[in-house]
């Protein structure tokens, strides 16, 4: 079973900067997509990037310009750093892998989650 431990969320004012962090573990043989995810109150779930194992990438046009999406393949780990933040941004986030783990079986695992919050 592969776990998504996700961290790296907090309170921090408009125009300022967060970094999340996502590591697998378990048994990995391969990870394709890595995304992160969130929800914000009263809202559905929304993709906010992902970044494939050659590493494209793609974002939420509410983000473009502001988030970067990045991942290390050794460590099986993806990171989001967002700069801007704006109060909207508020919400939990979440993160997303898809793969293949022990005895070659697909798995898509998800994050626990982390309050993200932009506020003055």
């Amino acid at each position: 079973q592969v776990q998504l431990v996700e961290s790296g969320g907090g309170l921090v004012q408009p125009g300022g900067s967060l970094r999340l962090s996502c590591a697998a573990s378990g048994t990995v043989f391969s990870i394709n997509t890595m995304g992160w995810y969130r929800r914000a109150p009263g809202k559905q779930r929304e993709l906010v990037a992902a970044i494939t194992s050659s590493g494209s990438t793609n974002y939420a046009d509410s983000v473009k310009g502001r988030f970067t999406i990045s991942r290390d393949n050794a460590k099986n780990t993806v990171y989001l750093k967002m700069n801007s933040l704006k109060p909207e941004d508020t919400a939990v986030y979440y993160c997303n892998a898809d793969g293949y783990g022990l005895g070659l079986r697909p798995f898509s695992s998800w994050g626990q989650g982390t309050q993200v919050t932009v506020s003055s």
